[in-house]
């Protein structure tokens, strides 16, 4: 147990460092399916199922073959992955068991050399929901106990996963934020130097800009800036 919980450890410790490192999504991806075989005794493979305008998708994998059964069950609308990501259960199951059920993933995972199977739940928000599915050579089915790891780990991916968004979302608009006062301030700086050379008012200055913009189907940023660029290499 002992030596269980110090895996577990430290595959948290590898997706932490993934998430601090602010990695796009699909390299996060395929950490969290390392660090999940890692993570969990039985599980030879992993695959993230995401759900996307209500059909699943693989967004990574840690074998082509995880994939190939990730997708009979796509084909098929029903299997093990998709039960987990509607209900919110884990689903534990050995191959023999799932065969009643789900004919079409059971074919194609026995034809894999695949006996045992586990998925959890992945749901982060409103973006962003599915499964993280373990896939096991042998057909004990994983244990109880796996199921419980697992359940631990992907409570730490989901919240790694909502910060990470959120510190996107956060990051995006202030990047937006910052070129909006880059461009009222060129926008401003044009304005002025319209009244000084024309000697007229602010809003006389604006509509001239507004109308540059119009015309020639540029944005008011860069008509401001080519003006403002214009005038200063004249004086320079």
């Amino acid at each position: 147990m002992s030596e269980q919980l110090d895996e577990l450890a430290e595959a948290m410790h590898g997706l932490t460092q993934a998430l601090e490192d602010d990695r796009l999504e699909p390299v996060l991806f395929e950490v969290i399916c390392a660090e999940a075989v890692r993570a969990v005794p039985g599980a030879d493979m992993a695959s993230v199922t995401v759900i996307r305008s209500g059909k699943g998708e693989t967004a990574a994998t840690t074998d082509p073959r995880a994939e190939q059964v990730d997708a009979a069950q796509y084909a098929a609308g029903e299997g093990p992955c998709l039960q987990a990501a509607e209900t919110g259960e884990i689903v534990r199951l050995s191959l023999p068991a799932a065969d009643l059920h789900w004919p079409e993933f059971t074919d194609v995972a026995a034809d894999l050399g695949i006996g045992s199977y586990l998925a959890a739940p992945l749901r982060v928000d409103e973006r962003l929901s599915g499964a993280l599915n373990l896939f096991g050579f042998g057909d004990h089915g994983f244990r109880e106990l796996d199921s419980q790891l697992l359940k631990v780990y992907v409570t730490v991916v989901t919240f790694g996963l909502r910060t990470h968004h959120r510190y996107r979302d956060v990051r995006s608009r202030a990047e937006q934020l910052d070129h909006a006062m880059s461009s009222r301030a060129v926008i401003e700086q044009a304005k002025g130097m319209l009244m000084a050379i024309h000697r007229i008012d602010a809003d006389e200055a604006m509509n001239r800009l507004v109308v540059e913009s119009q015309t020639t189907n540029t944005k008011l940023r860069d008509i401001a800036l080519r003006f403002v660029t214009a005038v200063s290499d004249k004086g320079a």
